[in-house]
This record gives structure tokens, C-alpha cells and sequence, in this order.
């Protein structure tokens, strides 16, 4: 398969302000925020800055990161940040949108300030999946996002800090 190269743009990046998490957009896109107001959950797309190197970018495999997984896992079968494309995906709670400044305020986000955002879509309830089977040794992880906040993520990673 032949190698195509694609242009990304930043639209904006993620910050913390005494509001706490916030999107910064570029003053180019900040009228794209209107009509969000009325969405309780958003999906923020991002780009590992910190992570995006030749070496990263050629793990594929990686040596048994959850507890009650397998030995080794690809990298597709995990969450990793550590992809042949950085790109992340986190779905977060909106807490307030600034329309006139650019702000998008968000509940918390896994992206360190500075990180790239590259797009910004709704989250709509129909993107859930009624019916779905994962593999064995994450069975017992939270089915709801609200759950999530609540369980032991450091328990469940071999090297969690």
C-alpha cells in the first residue's frame, strides 16, 4: 500500500484556567462553537504531541500493560497514546462555552495543557452500542462513562504509577 501523507491542522488547545479544563480555539474557527451550547457531552479530538516520534509512532506491540490482560497486546487492542498516529479521542462533560473568547470549558480531559486539538464533534446518545462483547480481562471495567470516574484504573495497568 503506497504511503499517503495528509495535512492535520490545530484548531485550538487544551488549557487550565482558574475555570479549570478549557478548549482554546484559534480566533478562525471560534464561531464553530455556536449551537454546542445546547450538547451536555462533546467529543474532543487530539493530537499525543508528547508521544509523536519515530520511535513511538513504530510500537506496534507492546509487552502485557493490563494486569488481567494477555502478555502482549497490539497496539490496536489498547488505549495506548503510543500509535503509528497519535491521534486521541476523550469524551467529556461541557461545563461552558464561551462563544465570544473561544472557550470551551470541559470537566477534565486526559491531554496535558498545550496538547492540539484537531476537531471538536457533539456527543449524540445513538453513538452508544447496545450489545457488545470485549475480551475476558477487561469484562469487569465500567460499561457507563459516569462509572469510569469512580474505578481503580491504577489497578488494572502493570506499570500504573
Amino acid at each position: 500500500m503506497e504511503e499517503v501523507n495528509y495535512q492535520l491542522n490545530s484548531i485550538g488547545e487544551v488549557n487550565w484556567t482558574e475555570k479549570g479544563y478549557v478548549v482554546q480555539l484559534s480566533d478562525q474557527v471560534k464561531e464553530a462553537l455556536l449551537g454546542l451550547k445546547d450538547f451536555s457531552h462533546v467529543q474532543i479530538y487530539w493530537w499525543a504531541h508528547r508521544l509523536d516520534s519515530e520511535e513511538m509512532r513504530n510500537i506496534h506491540k507492546v509487552e502485557k500493560p493490563y494486569k488481567k490482560g494477555p502478555q502482549k497486546l497490539g497496539i490496536f487492542a489498547t488505549r495506548s497514546p503510543m500509535r503509528p498516529n497519535p491521534l486521541a479521542m476523550t469524551v467529556v462533560p461541557v461545563t461552558f462555552i464561551d462563544e465570544e473568547h473561544g472557550l470551551l470549558g470541559i470537566a477534565f480531559i486526559d491531554a496535558e495543557p498545550g496538547t492540539p486539538v484537531l476537531d471538536i464533534k457533539p456527543y449524540y446518545g445513538m453513538e452508544r452500542v447496545k450489545e457488545y462483547h470485549v475480551p475476558s480481562w477487561c469484562s469487569h471495567w465500567p460499561r457507563w462513562y459516569e462509572d469510569a470516574a469512580d474505578f481503580d484504573w491504577a489497578g488494572e495497568f502493570e506499570n500504573a504509577r
